[in-house]
């Protein structure tokens, strides 16, 4: 396995989705990854949030490298948490990555004006799903320079 960091820690994911077939297509499709990873997975957009922020039982989680972020979330929605993370000096230049079924225009319009670094629909197709996801570690994890912390 290839480090992504120079001092072999794992890239850190912060997966957002409340279904858990696309959670389990997701975990198998990184699961195989070039790049050693630590995948921690949140069902709703309060819990994502607190991941974020370390509050509450999330006190110990480790800071996401990114983000991949349904839009259609229970307690808030994808685009409130995007709208959060990216309006919190703290959090703001984790890149976010809109990983959804929504191929509505207005989504996406949305999502990139609040700065998403980028909308991915996720295909119904089981093989098709799995080719985005690693598409998405092909470039998100293999090609673009992260930011540390």
């Amino acid at each position: 396995m290839i480090d992504y960091r120079a001092d072999g820690t794992p890239i850190e994911i912060l997966l957002v989705e409340d279904n858990p077939g696309d959670v389990r297509l997701t975990l198998e499709a990184l699961k195989e990854s070039k790049v050693h990873n630590n995948i921690s997975v949140v069902k709703d957009g309060e819990e994502a949030l607190a991941f974020l922020r370390q509050q509450d039982r999330f006190a110990n989680s480790p800071r996401p490298d990114i983000v991949l972020l349904d839009l259609n979330l229970p307690k808030l929605n994808g685009v409130e948490v995007l709208t959060e993370i990216k309006s919190d000096p703290n959090l703001k230049r984790i890149p976010v990555v809109i990983l959804t079924t929504s191929k509505d225009e207005e989504d996406i319009l949305k999502t990139y004006n609040y700065h998403a670094n980028c909308y991915v629909t996720k295909p119904v197709d089981f093989d098709k799903f799995l080719l985005v996801v690693k598409s998405i570690e092909d470039f998100w994890l293999n090609i673009v320079k992260l930011p540390h912390k």
